[in-house]
């Protein structure tokens, strides 16, 4: 059974060797994201675990991809668990709006570990993940994914998700052509 948990010292160390065998919990920043992971749970676990869950957007502004700096979202981070690190869910809004800023490519973004892929993790994960939204009480979620990620488009679509536009992300992630889908709640 898969599930979704809120990070913590018990999971560390699954979540800390699947990290170790290369796999990333960003689709965007790959390895230099898991890097600092690994780095960061090394200086001080406690602390690295605090800063998955920020519902207040308290911590240090977001580097993306060219470098430009920008405020935190609120948002927080789950672990997909299967008994052990099946994958990373993370879920980023703005307080009384649905609308995103344009360097945010979604409210949900997920990554499943390849070996662990193929087996309806992210689909769950994904329908456990839009409870949290529905919480903080958002009307729908945008969810972005290449055009040449079929295996996303699924997971989405398995959820009620919609194709809404084919639009070309922002400069800062270098601007390539990207699907946006929504999910009413």
């Amino acid at each position: 059974m898969v599930e979704i948990v809120k990070p913590a010292l018990e999971h560390l160390p699954s979540y800390k060797a699947a990290l170790e065998r290369g796999w990333s919990p960003d689709n965007v920043r790959l390895l230099e994201a898991t890097r600092e992971q690994l780095a960061a749970i090394e200086e001080d676990p406690v602390a690295f675990l605090a800063s998955l869950d920020d519902p207040e957007a308290k911590g240090p502004p977001i580097a993306l991809p060219d470098g430009t700096q920008v405020p935190r979202l609120p948002g927080f981070r789950r672990w997909i668990w299967d008994g052990e690190a099946a994958g990373s869910i993370g879920f980023r809004w703005q307080k009384g709006t649905a609308e995103l800023p344009s360097h945010v490519l979604g409210h949900i973004g997920y990554a499943v570990v390849p070996w662990k892929r193929q087996r309806g993790y992210a689909t769950e994960a994904l329908r456990l993940m839009l409870d949290e939204a529905r919480a903080v009480g958002l009307p729908h979620v945008e969810i972005t994914a290449k055009p040449g990620n079929p295996a996303s488009h699924k997971v989405i679509l398995a959820n009620g998700g919609k194709l809404v536009e084919r639009f070309f992300e922002d400069a800062a992630y270098g601007g390539v052509e990207s699907l946006r889908f929504r999910i009413d709640l």
